[in-house]
Formats: structure tokens, C-alpha cells, sequence
């Protein structure tokens, strides 16, 4: 049986005595993952976890994060990762939409108390809040430690006779992508697909029993969750969790801990590359690095090889609604390759480039990607309007991104979905933004694009129509940081008196990238 619950209990028999995690003095081994997730499940079927119940899960990458994920889907349950970036009212819409019975989090990561941040909010399905880590200032948590001590009386065998009910089509986990319309979109996916993708993934990456795979990719995104921990129970290799990007932090452990995975998107590697520290840092024991962007430069493909010695670079490209992956590259292919290309089709999905009319485009010509294949999603939760624009009735996803396809097909994308941003591996679309934006009475009418940014990828940018003609930038942004993902923030506000639109009325952001480029 191919579920997430099935594999931690074939990976105890497996590896048994090896180390599976560790985290802060913190060691546990295969067996003693396979108890822990039966104690989180006991817990949780003690307070009333039913299958196919969504549980939240909102807090930085940790032990006790995959051990609340592995007993929620133990009992039968579904995980709903959430962004630690993340504000109340952001969160709150995702808590209310995927209609979450529980919500695991923290207070204290980077100084910030989670549960307060939705006092005031309305969420009529959660029952219960439960505190992974930290000290909240809301009364109405439960420690993680107490929730755990009142599974103590579920039998052992309500909790096997759970676990063994759970199946391949069952869902494992829903993600919430950023929506183009302003509202992220859930995408269900189950322990069938997750399994057998990522199964596919380990052996096309290389990824093998010892290693030693420092996770900084977050838990809340298919990277660090499939690729991440997931990967490692699949094959028997350690997880470390780190819950900050801090390069000397990281350098110092891959010295300290002997890390042999770091995978990550392009940022992580150009900050790594770029910072002093590395020219006396003990990196040998790195080998495999796992990237993925639109366009790579292929210098820092090389220097990846060259300065951070690994031996093994591969860049992929995929989307939340085919399970993450559609395309990866190999490890022997050529430089321009990994960094010119996403790869070709894995196996078991289908990749067509098609024109505005459906039609399939010839080979070399650009065209939107079709996705089709055991990865993609039955459609959006509870969204059929969102879900009919996004899937054919023959089983095709459209992606939105636009690529070309090589003879040795070699799958390139040379554009992505309309106004979709990538800052620093984050997807942000800027319909999300200009909505919340719109949030604050000052503001007319607003319009995000994208700017580069050398180290971020790309950052956005924000053109304002404002009420009060003496409103400072300044106060704008801080605005943006109480109601926003810093991530999403613009790093810039341009005020105008209008925007440009086109005859329909529609902003023409052309224009104001133009704007953009003129004044750089």
C-alpha cells in the first residue's frame, strides 16, 4: 500500500536503528518515527479527528511539524501546510476555505506569535489550536505536549485499525497556491500520487540510504515536504530540519553535521556562493544539489560543481497541481542542459505544447505546456468553476506557462503564467497582492508587476493610485508588512494619478514595466 503512513512503517523495518532525524541534540531512528506518528494519531483520533478532516499546520520546518503531519494522516487526515509568512487574515481565509477542524503552530519564530495573529478573526470549523513550540499570549492553545499525553488512552489498536483504513486514493495533503484572481486555490492530492511521484524523484535525483539532508526549503511548500522529508523516509536518508535561512548558519552546519543534500532554489545557491564565509568552510561532504527556475545561469552551474564542490546538479520544473514534478533533468546531461532546460517528462506524465486554439505546436515553436499524467490533480477543492478553466475534459492541466520543447525533448520555459512572480523561490501573484491591497482605504486603484532583483529573482513592484495625495511610500509598505507575506511587500511605490488601460478597461502592465525599464 502506497500511502505516506505505509512508508514510515516500512521504512522502520528497513532502517530500524538508523537515524532518521535530528534536531537540536534531538536523535530518532526509523523505529522511533513509527511511534511517534502512532502517538500523534492516538491523539488526534482522541480529539475527534475524522477521516478525510483537513488539520492546518502552520509553523516553521521542525521534528514536531513532520510528527503532527504524520499522525494527522495516521488518523486518516489531511494536512493543510500554511506559510509561515503568512499574516492572520491570509491564514484565516485558508483555515476557513479548507474548512480545517485543527490548527497546529508555534509562537515565537522570528519573534512572532501565531495564534494571536488570528484573534478577531472568524473561524467557525476549528475546534482547537494546538502550540508545536513556544509560548502564546492566547489562553486557548493546547501545548503539543499535552495534546500528546491525552492520546495516551486510545488503544493501540484503534490507532492500527485507523492507520490501516487509509488508502492510496485517499487525500494526503491540500496546498494552497496563490491564485490569479486573488484567492489562493486548494489543490487535494493523495498518498497514491505523492508516493509514487516522489519515489520516481529519489531515484532520478540519486537520493540514498545515509544521506544526510539539511532541509531548508520550507515544510509548507511540495520542496521541502515531498521532496524534503518525504524523500528521506523513502529512502533511509537523516533529515535535518533548519527552520531560517542563514547562510553562516548553514555553512556551519554542513561542516559540523557532514551534510551531503542541499537542495534549493537558485537564491540559495547565489547567497551561499557570494558570501566570505565559504572560502574557510568544510564543505566536502556536499554532493547532490536539486534546483529548479525558469532561467539559470549556467555560471552558476559551474560554480555550484566548482566552489561548493558538488558533484551532482539537477534542475526540474513543476507546479503544485501535478504534484510538484513534470520535468527534470539528468545528472550526467550537459551543463547547458541543466541550466538552459527544465529537463524532459518523468515517468508516467505527459507534456504537450499547444497554440490559443489547442492545437499542438511544432517542435522548437513556443507554446502554452499541457500536463497530463497519475500526478495531476482531480481539481481545486471545492472551486468547479477554477477547476474547469484548469483542466480539459481528457485530463490535460493547463499550466498557464509557455515553453518550447527541443528534439530530445528538453522542455525550456521561456515565459510564465501570466504576471506570476518568483521572488527568492516563492510564487506570488500579483492579483493577490493588488487585492489586499485594496484593502486599505487610502488606495484607489493599484497595480503590481515585477522588477529583477539580483539576488531575489525578481521583486514587486507597486504603482498607486492614492486617496490622500500626501500618503508616503513609507507608510504604504509598512501597511503592506501588517497584512501581507513579507515576501509579497513591494520593495517599491510608484504613486500616479492613473493607470493605463486598454479599451476593456484592463490595466496595461506592459506600460508600466516600460515605465520600469525607463528609469532604470
Amino acid at each position: 500500500m502506497n500511502t505516506i503512513p505505509s512508508i514510515v512503517v516500512r521504512a522502520a523495518e528497513i532502517y530500524g536503528t538508523a537515524c532518521a532525524l535530528e534536531e537540536a541534540g534531538r536523535v530518532l531512528t526509523f523505529a522511533d518515527l513509527e511511534l511517534q506518528m502512532d502517538r500523534a494519531a492516538a491523539a488526534f483520533l482522541r480529539a475527534g479527528l475524522e477521516p478525510g478532516d483537513r488539520v492546518a499546520i502552520w509553523a516553521p520546518n521542525s521534528g514536531d511539524w513532520i510528527m503532527a503531519a504524520l499522525g494527522v494522516m495516521a488518523a486518516g487526515g489531511a494536512i493543510v501546510p500554511l506559510n509561515t509568512r503568512m499574516k492572520g487574515e491570509e491564514a484565516a481565509y485558508i483555515l476557513n476555505k479548507s474548512r480545517a477542524s485543527f490548527l497546529a503552530t508555534v509562537s515565537g519564530f522570528l519573534d512572532i506569535d501565531y495564534p494571536a495573529l488570528l484573534e478577531g478573526c472568524d473561524l467557525p470549523h476549528l475546534k482547537e489550536i494546538i502550540l508545536l513550540d513556544g509560548k502564546s499570549d492566547v489562553l486557548t492553545v493546547t501545548p503539543w505536549s499535552q495534546f500528546l499525553e491525552a492520546g495516551q488512552g486510545v488503544s493501540a489498536a484503534a490507532v492500527a485499525a485507523r492507520r490501516a483504513a487509509v488508502t492510496e486514493e485517499d487525500v494526503s495533503d491540500i496546498i494552497f497556491t496563490s491564485g490569479t484572481t486573488g484567492k489562493p486555490k486548494g489543490v487535494p492530492l493523495s498518498h497514491g500520487q505523492t508516493v509514487t511521484m516522489f519515489d520516481v524523484w529519489c531515484d532520478h535525483v540519486g537520493l540514498r540510504e545515509g544521506d544526510r539532508y539539511l532541509i531548508v526549503n520550507p515544510f509548507f511548500h511540495t520542496f521541502g515536504y515531498k521532496a524534503g522529508w518525504l524523500a528521506c523516509l523513502l529512502r533511509g536518508a537523516t533529515i535535518l530540519p533548519q527552520a531560517v535561512f542563514d547562510v553562516p548558519v548553514i555553512l556551519e552546519r554542513v561542516a559540523r553535521e557532514k551534510i551531503s543534500v542541499l537542495p534549493g532554489p537558485p537564491t540559495l545557491y547565489q547567497s551561499l556562493l557570494s558570501d566570505p564565509a565559504l572560502e574557510t568552510a568544510d564543505i566536502s561532504s556536499l554532493r547532490l544539489a536539486v534546483t529548479g527556475a525558469a532561467v539559470i545561469p549556467v555560471q552558476l552551474i559551474e560554480d555550484i560543481r566548482a566552489r561548493l564542490s558538488i558533484a551532482t546538479v539537477v534542475t526540474a520544473y513543476g507546479l503544485t497541481e501535478a504534484c510538484g514534478l513534470v520535468t527534470m533533468c539528468y545528472p550526467d546531461d550537459p551543463v547547458e542542459k541543466i541550466a538552459g532546460t527544465s529537463g524532459r517528462p518523468v515517468a508516467g506524465v505527459e507534456v504537450r505544447l499547444v497554440d490559443d486554439e489547442g492545437r499542438e505546436v511544432a517542435q522548437g515553436d513556443p507554446g502554452e505546456i499541457l500536463v497530463r499524467g497519475y500526478t495531476v490533480m482531480k481539481g481545486y477543492f471545492e472551486d468547479e468553476e477554477a477547476t474547469a478553466s484548469t483542466l480539459t475534459g481528457d485530463g490535460w492541466l493547463r499550466t498557464g506557462d509557455i515553453g518550447i520543447m527541443d528534439e530530445q525533448g528538453y522542455l525550456k520555459i521561456t515565459d510564465r503564467k501570466k504576471d506570476m512572480l518568483i521572488i527568492g523561490g516563492f510564487n506570488c501573484y500579483p492579483a493577490e497582492v493588488e487585492n489586499i491591497m485594496l484593502g486599505n482605504p487610502d488606495i484607489v486603484q493599484v497595480a503590481v508587476v515585477g522588477k529583477p532583483d539580483q539576488r531575489m529573482g525578481e521583486v514587486p513592484v507597486a504603482f498607486v493610485v492614492s486617496k490622500e495625495k500626501g500618503q508616503t511610500e513609507e507608510e504604504i509598505v509598512r501597511w503592506c508588512r501588517l497584512n501581507m507575506a513579507n515576501y509579497k511587500v513591494p520593495r517599491e511605490i510608484h504613486f500616479v494619478d492613473s493607470l493605463p488601460l486598454n479599451a476593456a478597461g484592463k490595466v496595461q502592465k506592459f506600460a508600466l514595466r516600460e515605465r520600469l525599464t525607463d528609469a532604470t
